[in-house]
This record gives C-alpha cells, sequence and structure tokens, in this order.
C-alpha cells in the first residue's frame, strides 16, 4: 500500500513538469493573425514579413487597428518630411523670414521659425486637424465604419482589389523607408552640418 501511495504521488509530481494538454494549443493555433487580416506583412523583397517582436497585436488586440492608423499617419508624415527637408535646401517660399539669409541651413528652420512665430501657426493647425479629423476617424474606425489609414481619397486607386492591395503594401514600405530616412537625415545634417546629400 505504500509503495501504491509512493508512485502515486511521484507520477502527480511529475506531471507538473509536462506539457499543457493539447486542447488549449489548438485554440491558439485557430486564432487568426494580425498578419492575415491586414495587408502590408510582406517586405521589399516580397517576402513575408511579420515582425512584432514584442507582441504587441496579442497582447493589445483592441488596439491594432490605432496602431495601423498611426503606421500609416507617420509613414505619410515621414514621407513629406522627406521631401520637404531636401527640397528645402534647393527652394524656398516667398517672402523674407523664409529666404536663403534668414535661414542658411534646413536644419536651423525649426529654431529660427519658433523664435519669429510662424510655427505656433503650423502647431495650431495641426491640432486643428487632431481635433476636426483624425479624433472622429478614429472614432469611426474604432465602430467599424472605416479602414485605418482610409480616408476616402480613392479616385485615382486601382478598381482591381489585387492592384490596390498592392499599392497599399508600397504605400507601407515607403512610409517605413521614410521614417527611417528622415531620422538619418537629421542626424547627419546636425553631426556634419552640411546640406543635402548630408556628407
Amino acid at each position: 500500500m505504500k509503495t501504491a501511495a509512493v508512485l502515486a504521488s511521484l507520477a502527480g509530481a511529475a506531471s507538473a513538469f509536462t506539457a499543457a494538454p493539447s486542447a488549449s494549443r489548438t485554440s491558439v493555433a485557430t486564432k487568426m493573425s494580425v498578419f492575415e487580416d491586414y495587408v502590408g506583412a510582406k517586405d521589399l523583397r516580397g517576402k513575408d514579413f511579420q515582425f512584432d517582436p514584442l507582441k504587441l497585436s496579442e497582447s493589445y488586440s483592441p488596439f491594432v487597428g490605432f496602431f495601423r492608423e498611426a503606421e500609416l499617419r507617420h509613414g505619410r508624415t515621414a514621407m513629406l518630411a522627406v521631401m520637404g527637408f531636401i527640397a528645402t535646401d534647393f527652394v524656398r517660399i516667398p517672402g523674407d523670414m523664409y529666404s536663403f539669409e534668414a535661414i542658411p541651413k534646413t536644419v536651423d528652420a525649426h529654431d529660427i521659425l519658433v523664435q519669429s512665430g510662424p510655427m505656433h501657426q503650423l502647431l495650431f493647425w495641426i491640432s486643428l486637424f487632431d481635433i476636426l479629423i483624425t479624433y472622429p476617424s478614429i472614432q469611426a474606425m474604432n465602430a467599424g465604419e472605416r479602414d485605418a489609414g482610409d480616408f476616402g481619397l480613392t479616385k485615382f486607386a486601382p478598381k482591381d482589389k489585387a492592384a490596390f492591395d498592392k499599392k497599399r503594401e508600397s504605400e507601407l514600405l515607403n512610409g517605413r523607408l521614410a521614417m527611417c530616412a528622415i531620422g538619418g537625415i537629421a542626424t547627419q545634417t546636425v553631426l556634419t552640418g552640411n546640406g543635402f546629400p548630408y556628407v
């Protein structure tokens, strides 16, 4: 009798170190991945790119749409920033305040324009855009009325779904590249003190 009790307790202790039942694994395996729900899980070579090292899409699954909205917005802003940073080394808008004499290098524009006032207007207009456009669009996205990043500006978009998804993938890849590029441009111009090509 003692032997049977000892064997039973050893078997019970050993089961603590075994894997969990397979039923819980199958429920996880059948759960759809965020990479299957959204366009953009491809890299520049067209291969699968499922980058989520912190598992944010699993930990914060209700916010995945907001994450995509933020990625698209930051990517679009970065694409404009790259073009603007490079263009202002060659051309400026009219006005003495924006001339090459007043602002010799693009990197100095922020500090000079904060002191002289126009940056306050920029802050105002961006804030107004966020209040009137961004906040309602996030609410509509959360309610399922629109997709992340979709503002309905699809007049020139391809009518074919595959071609449209290809354009969306291109936008994501270009935005991701631009986010890296603007950081590199800003860093290089501060370190070297030179404008384009920042060497």
